[in-house]
């Protein structure tokens, strides 16, 4: 018999299905049912470009003490799909579980010596109680959350209540998964007693904290930004965040004493003429965005670039995938940052900013237009896929009823009648920003259209050499002014002080933090500095100054962020040392320690290798 891993509230779940299979609600099912006893988890769901047929897996990170990156390793795996039980029977740590459909039973070779495995003839439970294909095939998943909750124990109650919850107005439908769960906890409890040594005890971890993606707190917090305007073209993974930002429209957006809905939002043709309305209504004084990812960035260039130059505020939302070309269009990375920094021909810099968590995606969803009517520019929003379509255990979403929008620098009506010298690109206080008006401000001043070509401060039209550098000076002196407005850099010092730091942002933070503890473990001390935002603040560049070398953590194959660093802040690039991840899986805790240990022992030496073991 193979050693039996033993383990409460800290253990990684796995689900290996067929996409199309129905197994997403059950897999979410079983994973809210933990949250349910007051134990937090970290979900992420890993599904294929197809609509059928091809495979899809779930992962569930149980963690009482909070550790809401990927670990790495499965510790029981639920094998649904034969054609990849290989591969997932090969991914079980030593000790682990193998949790299968014994209904035809396999020889001993198809196994692992060093698993535990346990088998449950599924199909034949099924086929036995239920005529039609759609239902065995449907009520296989409920049965087999039944027998999870059983060897798990997992409070069967609490599972009970969430599909009540699950089929409110559906409630016909209630009885008949009510008695799937419990043929599948009736069967684990007479034929599987004690067989997993993993273990759900009810605790009081998950505390006020709420469970949801970050496309959907983005959406909300465009809503709260003050957003009216949508333009959008479907693209995964951000296609989500636009029917997010509809529903919520719905709830907010609607007049209560008419019904009139006080918003816009349409699917374009294709990309670029979805960016190019977001500018026309921004342009008009409409709070507008559009969601997109990596592809779409790439088609959108035209658009942005006149945005920047012409100065209209737009506020665009990357949910990054992985690339270059279709790339893998359901997998995460981290890999649109060089592309939407200077998005457009010629010289372009726009203001990128880096949520964590979806409660960032959220404060930062609604900063983001605040940003682009100050700066008067585009402004990103990078999320990616890991954040934006998996649900995420945070903070609640917090906001401030005191708060008011900041439009920037609009000039009135009763400013221009006053005679007020107004030039549309005019520095008149030195940082860069001009003012601007409303299209219809006044019947004869202000402004009444914009262009893309070269102009003086006062909008002319020209070519001459000095007004078209005195124009790209000033848009520069706005990048500068910009780095006082973005959010500023999380910065963590070592217990000990230390020659070394490590940068990081977005997605990669969970990961990142549960790494220190163990690399502190072996002795390895760092600073650590998450980056917000691009501009970068002194802060960032000072944080490298004050080190030998610092690891840049990053889910791209480039060092896309190193590349910022190095040509933004005059780094030295030999003090960056680049800690790439880009398979496409979020980055897991355990490629960070392992990696960054490695590069910790070449750089210290012999006498710290065992830092590395």
């Amino acid at each position: 018999m193979p050693m039996r891993l033993e383990a409460t509230n800290d253990f990684v779940v796995k689900f290996a299905n067929v996409n199309g299979s129905g197994s997403a609600s059950a897999n979410r099912l079983f994973a809210r049912s933990i949250l349910r006893m007051g134990v937090p988890i970290a979900s992420r769901n890993i599904f294929p470009s197809n609509i059928q047929g091809l495979p899809t897996w779930y992962e569930i990170r149980v963690t009482e003490a909070g550790h809401l990156g990927r670990r790495g390793g499965v510790d029981l795996m639920i094998a649904m799909n034969p054609q990849t039980f290989a591969r997932d029977l090969a991914e079980i740590e030593p000790g682990g579980y193998l949790f299968y459909d014994s209904t035809r039973p396999m020889p001993p070779s198809k196994f692992r010596s060093d698993v535990n495995v346990v088998g449950m003839p599924l199909t034949e439970i099924v086929n036995a109680r239920y005529t039609d294909a759609r239902q065995r095939q449907l009520f296989k998943n409920i049965v087999y959350v039944g027998a999870l909750a059983e060897l798990l124990g997992i409070d069967l109650a609490e599972v009970e209540t969430l599909i009540g919850e699950q089929f409110r107005g559906k409630e016909k439908l209630i009885p008949a998964n009510l008695e799937a769960l419990h043929m599948g906890r009736d069967h684990a409890a007479a034929h599987l007693k004690d067989a997993v040594g993993l273990k759900v005890r009810r605790a009081d971890a998950v505390g006020n904290r709420i469970f949801l993606e970050g496309n959907d707190a983005a959406a909300l917090g465009a809503v709260y930004g003050g957003a009216t305007v949508c333009a959008w073209y479907p693209i995964t993974p951000s296609t989500s965040m636009a029917e997010a930002f509809t529903k919520h429209c719905h709830r907010f957006r609607i007049d209560p004493d008419t019904g009139q809905k006080r918003f816009a939002i349409v699917q374009a043709e294709d990309e670029l003429a979805s960016i190019g309305m977001v500018i026309g209504a921004a342009w008009n004084g409409a709070r507008a965005f559009t969601a997109t990812s990596g592809p779409g960035i790439s088609l959108m260039q035209e658009f942005i670039g006149l945005a920047y130059f012409a100065e209209v505020p737009a506020v665009i939302f990357d949910v990054q995938r992985g690339g270059p070309s279709t790339g893998m269009p359901t997998r995460t990375q981290q890999s649109d940052i060089l592309s939407a920094a200077y998005a457009s021909h010629g010289d372009t810099k726009h203001v990128l900013l880096f949520p964590e968590d979806p409660r960032e995606c959220f404060a930062f969803g609604a900063l983001a237009f605040d940003l682009a009517d100050r700066l008067q520019t585009p402004v990103f929003v990078m999320l990616d896929l890991d954040i934006g379509m998996n649900e995420w255990l945070c903070e609640p979403l917090a906001w401030d009823d005191g708060r008011r929008y900041d439009r920037g620098k609009v000039l009135t009506a009763e400013e221009l009648e006053a005679g007020r010298d107004f030039g549309r690109y005019l520095d008149v206080d030195g940082d860069g920003i001009p003012y601007r008006t409303y299209p219809g401000t006044h019947p004869s001043r202000g402004a009444f259209f914009t262009r893309g070509t070269s102009r003086d401060a006062y909008a002319r039209y020209t070519e001459e050499g000095a007004a078209y550098v005195d124009n790209m000076q000033r848009l520069l002196r706005k990048f500068e002014t910009a780095k006082s407005l973005v959010p500023k850099p999380v910065r963590e010092d070592a217990a000990n002080p230390t020659r070394h730091g490590v940068i990081y942002f977005g997605s990669t933070a969970p990961a990142m933090r549960e790494a220190l503890a163990e690399l502190k473990a072996r002795g390895i001390e760092l600073d650590t500095l998450r980056v917000r935002a691009f501009p970068f603040a002194e802060e960032v560049i000072d944080f490298i100054l004050e080190h030998d070398q610092v690891f840049v953590v990053e889910q791209n194959r480039d060092g896309q962020l190193k590349t910022l660093l190095v040509n933004e802040g005059a780094i030295d690039p030999a003090r960056l040392i680049s800690v790439l991840h880009y398979d496409g899986a979020p980055i897991t805790a355990r490629f960070l320690i392992d990696e960054i240990a490695r590069r910790w022992a070449l750089l210290t030496g012999a006498t710290n290798r065992e830092a590395a073991e």
